[in-house]
C-alpha cells in the first residue's frame, strides 16, 4: 500500500531525520506559506498537526492564543477549512478549559485525553482533537522503565509519579539535574521502585538521599530538553566522592547563589571523576556516595520512551535529538488513535509542524501490521510494542 506524505516543517534537523527515515516525504516548508490549491489534484485524506505547545502549556506559563507559537494553531484551522480533509488530528498539551473550548469551537469536536503511559514507559498526557473514531477502552500494556533502559541503568522512584510513571519529555529536557528532578518532579527523570536504604546516610535529614532503588518502574515524560544537562538521569552502581552543600536554587532548580532572597536547599554534590574531595575538618566536605551516581537517559532510551525505533534520530547531534524527542508524537499512542482509520492505496496526508515525522512513522507501522507488508528495510521495530 502506497501513500503520499506532505510535511510542513522548518527545522533543518528534524527535516534531516525525516528524510533519512522516509526519503519520499515531500517537504513544503513553512506552514504559513502553504497556499492551496497544492500540487495534488485529489482529496486530502488526513490533516495532522501538533502545533507548538509552549504557548498553551503549564510549563509555558499558559501564554495562550496571543503567544506567537500558539498562533500556528490558526494555520491548522485555515488548512482544515480550505482543504476539507476527510479526517483530521490535532495534538496539544493539557491546558485550561477555556483554551480547550476555543480550540473545540474552531475544530467542531471536543478533545479526548490519552496518557502515553498506557503504551510506553513514559507518563505523557496529551489532548487530541479528531474525527477519527477512537477506541477509549485502553488497557495499560505494563511496559516499565526496565524494558527500555540500556544495561547499566538503575532508576529512582522519587522521579516518578505515585503510579510509578515517568515525567513527560519536553524541549527543556536536556538541562535536567538529579536534585531538581527529585524535588520538582520534572525534567523527565526516570522511575524506579525502592528496595532499601543506604546505611551511610541514615543520619541525613532528606529521605531521598538515603534510598537505594531498582529499575522496575515508569520513566518521566519527555521534554524537548534544550540547554545543558537537562536530559533525564538514571542511577548506576558505583562509589563516588562527594559532599553535602547548601545552594540557593530558583523554582526551576537552577543555582542562583547571589539571589539572597532564595532559601538554601541542602543537596549532595557528586564528583564526576574517581577522586575524593580534599580532606577538611568538616565531615560533610568529604563523603562517600555509594550506589548513587547518576547519568542522563541516552537518546536511544528517549527514543524508546516515545516508541521509536532504536537510533531513529541518530542523524543529528545528541542535543538536537533530545529536543525533537521531547517535541514529537508518541508513536504507539498515534497508532492506537489511527487503528480505525480507513486505509487505502494512494492516500494523501498533510502533516503540519511535522517534527521527526512521528505520524508518518505510526502510519507506516500501522500499514505494515494491517497488510503484513513487512520487509527487511522497513520492519516493525520491536514486537514488545505491537502486542
Amino acid at each position: 500500500m502506497k501513500y503520499k506524505y506532505y510535511a510542513s516543517e522548518i527545522d533543518k534537523y528534524t527535516i534531516k531525520v525525516t528524510q533519512a527515515n522516509f526519503p519520499n516525504t515531500i517537504q513544503l516548508g513553512d506552514v504559513q506559506e502553504i497556499k492551496p490549491p497544492l500540487e495534488w489534484n485529489q482529496e486530502l485524506d488526513i490533516l495532522v498537526g501538533g502545533s507548538p505547545c509552549q504557548g498553551f502549556s503549564f510549563a509555558g506559563k499558559q501564554l495562550n492564543f496571543n503567544d506567537e507559537r500558539s498562533k500556528l494553531f490558526f494555520e491548522f484551522v485555515r488548512l482544515k477549512d480550505t482543504l476539507k480533509p476527510k479526517y483530521f488530528l490535532l495534538e496539544n498539551v493539557v491546558m485550561k478549559q477555556e483554551y480547550q473550548d476555543v480550540i473545540s469551537k474552531y475544530l467542531g469536536v471536543k478533545p479526548i485525553m490519552i496518557n502515553s503511559s498506557n503504551f510506553t514507559a513514559q507518563n505523557r498526557k496529551r489532548l487530541y482533537w479528531t474525527n477519527i473514531p477512537v477506541d477509549m477502552d485502553i488497557q495499560d500494556k505494563g511496559i516499565v522503565l526496565q524494558d527500555i533502559l540500556q544495561e547499566d541503568g538503575i532508576a529512582c522512584d522519587e522521579m516518578t509519579s505515585k503510579e510509578g510513571k515517568s515525567h513527560c519529555l519536553t524541549a527543556t529536557y536536556n538541562g535536567a539535574v538529579w536534585w531538581n528532578s527529585i524535588q520538582r518532579k520534572q525534567r523527565t527523570m526516570v522511575g524506579c521502585i525502592e528496595v532499601g536504604h543506604a546505611e551511610e546516610y541514615a543520619h541525613y535529614k532528606h529521605e531521598q538521599a538515603k534510598r537505594v532503588y531498582h529499575k522496575d518502574g515508569k520513566a518521566p515524560t519527555l521534554l524537548t530538553m534544550q540547554g545543558g544537562n537537562r536530559q533525564p538521569k538514571v542511577a548506576t552502581y558505583s562509589t563516588k566522592g562527594g559532599r553535602i552543600v547548601n545552594r540557593r536554587l530558583n523554582k526551576d532548580g537552577v543555582r542562583m547563589d547571589y539571589q539572597l532572597d532564595l532559601p538554601f536547599t541542602t543537596q549532595i554534590e557528586v564528583r564526576d571523576d574517581d577522586k575524593s574531595n580534599c580532606l577538611t575538618t568538616v565531615q560533610k566536605d568529604t563523603i562517600l556516595v555509594k550506589d548513587m551516581t547518576w547519568r542522563k537517559l541516552t537518546p536511544l532510551e528517549c527514543e524508546r520512551l516515545q516508541g521509536l525505533s532504536d537510533d531513529y534520530t541518530n542523524h543529528v547531534s545528541n542535543s538536537q535529538r533530545y529536543k525533537m524527542l521531547g517535541n514529537g508524537f508518541n508513536i504507539p499512542t498515534i497508532k492506537h488513535i489511527i487503528k480505525n482509520l480507513p486505509l487505502h492505496d494512494g492516500m494523501v496526508v498533510l502533516s503540519c509542524f511535522d517534527g521527526y515525522s512521528g505520524f508518518q512513522k505510526a502510519l507506516h507501522e500501522t500499514i505494515q501490521e494491517q497488510t503484513k507488508e513487512y520487509t527487511l528495510d522497513n520492519p516493525i521495530w520491536d514486537e514488545r510494542w505491537t502486542k
